[in-house]
């Protein structure tokens, strides 16, 4: 299935966003749009979006792990529903 996901670092972020976000973030929330390097993230509860935020850094370093090299800059976190 590798092969069949588009070639973007939006679709690489969505892959690794479960293991990088981690257990207390990845239900919560969803990468959704991803400019130079910068990955908007929808997170529908308000508080959860907040904690997000703080914790960015980390997520951002860890997606840079698992992709392998430092592609992604920052999170944008929206309190939002996720688009579909």
């Amino acid at each position: 299935t590798a092969r069949l996901a588009p070639a973007t670092l939006l679709a690489e972020v969505q892959r690794a966003w479960p293991e990088a976000a981690g257990p207390a973030f990845a239900p919560h929330s969803q990468p959704w749009a991803e400019r130079e390097g910068e990955v908007t993230v929808a997170c529908p509860e308000a508080v959860r979006a907040q904690e997000l935020d703080l914790m960015s850094e980390l997520v951002v370093a860890r997606l840079n792990e698992a992709l392998g090299r430092p592609a992604v800059r920052r999170l944008r976190v929206q309190a939002r529903p996720a688009p579909r």
